[in-house]
């Protein structure tokens, strides 16, 4: 089974449906055989290099005030909590397009290792509230998921794959998902949000089962 993850870095719904996810492949052992591959999506093209601080971003954007950013935030913790995801202090947005560059990039090294890098990620902004536009921050967390750090620094130092990046966000919108994350099974089955373990296992069983 293959599963396309569009999704993005800061989503933290993203964070908690690949958690979820990966939750309910365990509990079908060998019922299920998946192969998972990150797809990128911005949330935020325009968002500027030095980031947003997320009280002015959540109000501008979805006219929240700070109580209902904070009933937002337990809701969110809440719910990582009960799929095993840990929410840390996040205080700012970024772009995350070269971290989008990084995991394409990734994705060409090898079996698996665009999934592990993107679980890198995730747990680097939305467990500790690290800036995962710096490059320092992804070459970091390229060298502790054990991909080359030099390699990858050649590749953030340059416009490398930006075209390709760019035309994978297209398709995606193209397919009709203008919200994250997504979960495309098999090219034909969709998964929507940060799903409960139990409605992945529930629907995966039953594409499975066919």
């Amino acid at each position: 089974m293959k599963i396309d993850l569009v999704s993005d870095v800061t989503c933290p719904w993203c964070a908690i449906g690949l958690t979820a996810l990966l939750a309910a492949l365990d509990r079908l052992g060998d019922t299920v055989q998946a192969e998972i591959h990150p797809q990128p999506f911005e949330l935020n093209p325009g968002m500027p290099p030095q980031g947003e601080d997320i009280p002015h971003y959540m109000g501008r954007k979805y006219g929240l005030t700070a109580a209902q950013i904070a009933e937002r935030r337990a809701l969110i913790v809440g719910r990582g909590a009960a799929v095993g995801f840990a929410f840390g202090a996040r205080t700012q947005v970024w772009n995350t397009f070269d971290a989008h560059r990084l995991l394409h990039w990734a994705g060409l090294q090898g079996h698996g290792r665009a999934l592990e890098l993107k679980q890198a990620l995730l747990t680097a902004y939305h467990g500790r509230g690290e800036n995962v536009s710096s490059h320092d921050v992804l070459l970091r967390l390229a060298g502790e998921v054990g991909l080359e750090v030099g390699r990858a620094a050649a590749m953030l130092a340059s416009g490398e794959y930006t075209d390709d990046v760019r035309e994978r966000m297209r398709h995606w919108r193209r397919l009709g998902i203008d919200s994250v994350p997504a979960f495309v099974i098999d090219d034909r089955h969709l998964i929507q949000g940060g799903q409960p373990i139990e409605v992945f296992e529930q629907a995966l069983r039953e594409i499975a089962a066919g």
